[in-house]
């Protein structure tokens, strides 16, 4: 994985793999898994979902690619009245870049990366698994789409880990850090959070790495 960037050549993508896009000039990203035979399973939105009650629900009216002027021949959205759609590639992409969302991510490099929703510290299930995960999913949904607490990348991650954060109360993010990382730790990571400390990136990187599905205690799967 490079540091900044999980771009991926088509030609190396595998059954299995969590794939993302940017949309909207690097604003948000748009996540699926990647089934094999140039199709993609992704979860959207539409119309049933939870908004943010913010500025952010006009931002990103939705996820799903526009209309096109050209049906593609590939792709059949017929039936996605649960929101999730398989698609072929280039349709997934939208004109977009293809990045490859990295697993079992070594910790330190977790808090280098600047960028979230990009890795995680978590361990992937085999590409099997997260095959069967997806297509059960295609045909008995994900429940109602939320653009904070249940949208594409928690669907994508499930089907990698088999892993979604309850609803139950954590800790506070200072006292979880410090369970989490301790005094051994500590100093692997200070000259990278005293450096971060300056331009206000340290408490973010921190932040993720607390919020991590990797290290999160209300986990269940």
């Amino acid at each position: 994985m490079g540091l900044l960037s999980n771009r991926l050549d088509k030609k190396n993508l595998k059954p299995g793999d969590h794939i993302y896009s940017w949309r909207h000039a690097y604003i948000y990203a748009h996540h699926g898994v990647y089934l094999g035979d140039d199709k993609v399973v992704h979860f959207t939105r539409l119309g049933q979902e939870v908004g943010t009650g913010t500025g952010l629900d006009v931002l990103i009216i939705s996820s799903m690619p526009p209309p096109r002027l050209v049906t593609c021949p590939t792709c059949n959205h017929t039936d996605i009245s649960n929101g999730i759609i398989t698609s072929c590639l280039n349709c997934f992409l939208n004109g977009g870049l293809l990045y490859r969302f990295e697993y079992s991510v070594n910790p330190v490099v977790f808090l280098a990366n600047p960028r979230g929703g990009t890795c995680t510290l978590a361990a992937s299930d085999p590409p099997e698994t997260v095959i069967h995960r997806a297509n059960y999913l295609v045909k008995n949904g994900f429940g109602c789409y939320n653009i904070l607490k249940n949208n594409c990348i928690h669907f994508a991650i499930y089907c990698k880990t088999g892993r979604l954060v309850s609803d139950k109360k954590t800790m506070s993010p200072s006292r979880l850090m410090a369970s989490i990382i301790g005094q051994p730790l500590e100093a692997v990571f200070s000259s990278s959070l005293k450096l971060a400390k300056a331009s206000g990136v340290a408490p973010y990187c921190v932040n993720r790495y607390v919020d991590d599905i990797g290290k999160k205690s209300d986990v269940v799967s």
